[in-house]
């Protein structure tokens, strides 16, 4: 069959078998990361641990002192207000 209105339909069909054999790989990853983290939860492992660790490697060093002096910040802000409350409750 020739190309229909001048598209490539074989090369479009190179794309797509491209893309679908991709989510296949990423869904097989997926599996096998699935498997590590039953490992680990079955060692005795925090599961929700093991994830904030590896979303803060995946950051900027940077970024990451950032985020974890905001979060000091904001947790002695926190301990302040409560201090207050309680002293005019007193």
């Amino acid at each position: 069959m020739t190309e229909a209105v001048g598209i490539p339909g074989g090369r479009i069909r190179s794309f797509i078998e491209r893309i679908e054999h991709l989510e296949e790989e990423i869904k097989a990853l997926n599996e096998g990361k699935k498997d590590v983290f039953a490992e680990a939860k079955g060692e005795g492992f925090d599961v929700k641990v093991l994830k904030e660790i590896l979303k803060l490697r995946r950051q900027d060093e940077k970024e990451r002192d950032e985020q974890e002096s905001l979060l000091d910040l904001y947790l002695r802000a926190m301990e302040t207000s409560d201090d207050e409350t309680t002293a005019k409750a007193a």
